[in-house]
């Protein structure tokens, strides 16, 4: 097989399966293992995978900034926001973070609930200004408009000071063995803290987000506490590290 030829198959491998094992790829193209990470080295620099230990993982996507994502699968999104406006209780004290499903979620919330939200996205605040029973803190800090979010040594200040039952945080990717990552150094700074300031972890992600990472991380997958999807299919892996996992 042409060299070519075995790039192509592994972008396939990885496209089918998000995944690929270095050891696996040595003994199914009959190469050595030196072969194998010059292949995935090149594949790398081309941007069609994340080289980590042991293998690849597709690359988490980026999609442009938070107004080109809000209208980017906008039904899956409303759908994952539903599910997991139903984890929400009331009288809880929330974080909730820039993402574009996390915009859904913030309009999805009932609306008889009495809920405490802090957020640095001040299209959360938005999202759930019109009712009177959320008391809205937003964070300050430098506000980046391509993340819609303030971000910054305020904002971490300002969230270190306040306790939350459970952070709804906007991933970048999901993975069992690598973690929740994020796209962006200074998203991933604030992301951390909030992630430390919380009992409960909640994430709503849309299938290209699993089994994909990104290069900044915020925390091992098993600090989870509840997991929204699309499907049911290939989640094991999550429930196995003790992740409760809602599907759409």
């Amino acid at each position: 097989m042409l060299t070519e030829e075995r790039l192509d198959a592994i972008r396939r491998m990885l496209s089918e399966h998000g995944k690929v094992l270095a050891n696996d790829l040595a003994t199914q193209f009959g190469v050595s293992d030196d072969t194998i990470r010059r292949d995935l080295r090149e594949l790398a620099r081309l941007g069609y995978c994340r080289r980590v230990y042991g293998g690849a993982l597709l690359p988490s996507p980026d999609t442009g900034t938070l107004a080109v994502r809000t209208s980017d699968q906008a039904d899956v999104k409303a759908r994952l926001a539903r599910t997991t406006a139903t984890l929400v209780r009331d009288g809880q004290t929330l974080y909730i973070d820039a993402s574009s499903t996390n915009i859904a979620i913030a309009n999805a919330l009932p609306k008889d609930l009495r809920l405490t939200v802090i957020t640095n996205a001040p299209g959360i605040a938005t999202a759930l200004s019109d009712n009177p029973r959320h008391a809205i803190i937003v964070l300050g800090g430098l506000y980046e408009q391509s993340k819609g979010a303030c971000l910054g040594p305020q904002t971490i200040r300002e969230a270190e000071n306040i306790f939350a039952d459970m952070f709804v945080l906007g991933a970048c990717g999901v993975d069992t063995a690598l973690g929740v990552t994020a796209l962006d150094a200074g998203e991933a700074e604030i992301k951390r803290v909030m992630i430390a300031q919380s009992s409960l972890l909640t994430i709503a992600a849309t299938t290209d987000k699993l089994g994909t990472v990104a290069p900044f991380k915020l925390t091992e997958a098993a600090r989870i506490d509840h997991l929204v999807v699309e499907a049911e299919e290939g989640m094991e892996a999550y429930r196995q590290l003790d992740i409760e996992v809602h599907s759409i």
